[in-house]
C-alpha cells in the first residue's frame, strides 16, 4: 500500500496549490499524510481481520476500523458526508460516487488471491459508504488494476481492462491544460490511471499524477497504488515516507519498528 501512501504524502502540498509541471519538489518540508492514508491503512486492517475469518461481517469491520482510525486523526481533510459519517450514532452508506472509495482500496488488491477476490473485497470496502455504482466502480477498477499489475500484466492489458469501466483514450498533454477539481470518481480516476500508463517508472507516475492538477493527493495515492506492483518503489521513497508516518498506522500495516 506504500504507493498510495507515498502519492497521497507527494500531493498533500500541491492539492490546494495546483502546479501544471513535472518538474517540482517531489518533498516538501510541510509533506503530509492525509484522509487518504490514514483510510487506506484502516481498510487494510479491516480486510485482513476479514481474510482470517470471514464468518465476521466485513461491513462491521470496516466500519470499525475506519471510524476507529478517523476519530484517531481527525483533521486530515476529510469530505463532509464522511466526516458525518465518521459521527454518526448509527452510520449508514449515502450513496457517494467520490474518489474516496478509490484512494482507500488498495489494501484490498493486496489481500486478493484472484482477480475476482480482487473486485469483491473492493466492492466491500467501498459500500459501507460509496455504494452509488460510480463510488463502487471506482473502486472496483482500480483494485483490479493492482492486481493485474501485481500478477505482470502489461500495461497495455491493464488499459485494456480498465478501459470496460472507463473512457481512457486521452494523454494528460491533452486535459492539462484545463484539467481542474474534481473529487468524483468518475472524473478522477481514469485521470489516475492514464497517469500510470504514461510512467516510466513509479517516481515518474506520481509526477504525472500530480502535474494535471486537481484533487492531487488523491490522483496521485490511486495512481501510486497500481505503479507499485508494476515498477516497484525505490527504497529511499520508502524510507521517507516510513519516517512520516506514526506508530499507528505502521502497526496497522504489519509495520514495527
Amino acid at each position: 500500500m506504500f504507493g498510495a501512501i507515498i502519492g497521497d504524502i507527494v500531493g498533500s502540498v500541491y492539492e490546494f496549490n495546483n502546479i501544471k509541471t513535472k518538474d517540482f519538489p517531489l518533498w516538501k518540508p510541510n509533506s503530509h499524510f492525509t484522509d487518504d492514508t490514514v483510510m487506506t491503512c484502516a481498510v487494510y486492517a479491516a480486510l485482513r481481520e476479514y481474510k482470517k475469518d470471514k464468518t465476521q461481517s466485513a461491513q462491521v469491520l470496516l466500519t470499525s476500523y475506519m471510524r476507529e482510525f478517523g476519530r484517531e486523526y481527525p483533521k486530515c481533510g476529510y469530505g463532509s458526508q464522511f466526516e458525518k459519517w465518521l459521527q454518526a450514532d448509527d452510520p449508514k452508506p449515502y450513496n457517494s460516487y467520490g474518489n474516496g472509495s478509490a484512494m482507500r482500496v488498495s489494501g484490498a488488491a493486496w489481500l486478493a488471491d484472484s482477480l475476482s477476490e480482487a473486485k469483491e473485497l473492493a466492492t466491500l470496502s467501498a459500500e459501507v459508504t460509496h455504494n452509488h455504482p460510480e463510488g463502487i466502480k471506482g473502486a472496483v477498477a482500480v483494485s483490479e488494476a493492482i492486481y493485474m499489475a501485481s500478477q505482470n500484466c502489461t500495461q497495455e492489458q491493464i488499459y485494456k481492462h480498465v478501459g470496460q469501466y472507463y473512457d481512457l483514450d486521452f494523454t494528460l498533454a491533452e486535459i492539462r491544460p484545463g484539467y481542474g477539481f474534481d473529487e468524483t470518481c468518475q472524473g478522477s480516476v481514469p485521470q489516475a490511471v492514464v497517469a500510470f500508463l504514461e510512467g516510466k517508472d513509479f517516481e515518474d507516475v506520481i509526477r504525472n499524477a500530480v502535474s494535471i492538477g486537481g484533487d492531487s493527493d488523491t490522483i496521485a495515492a490511486i495512481a501510486g497504488s497500481i505503479a507499485e506492483p508494476y515498477f516497484g518503489i525505490p527504497a529511499r521513497l520508502k524510507a521517507r515516507a516510513l519516517n512520516i508516518l506514526d506508530p499507528l498506522l505502521k502497526k496497522a500495516l504489519g509495520i514495527t519498528d
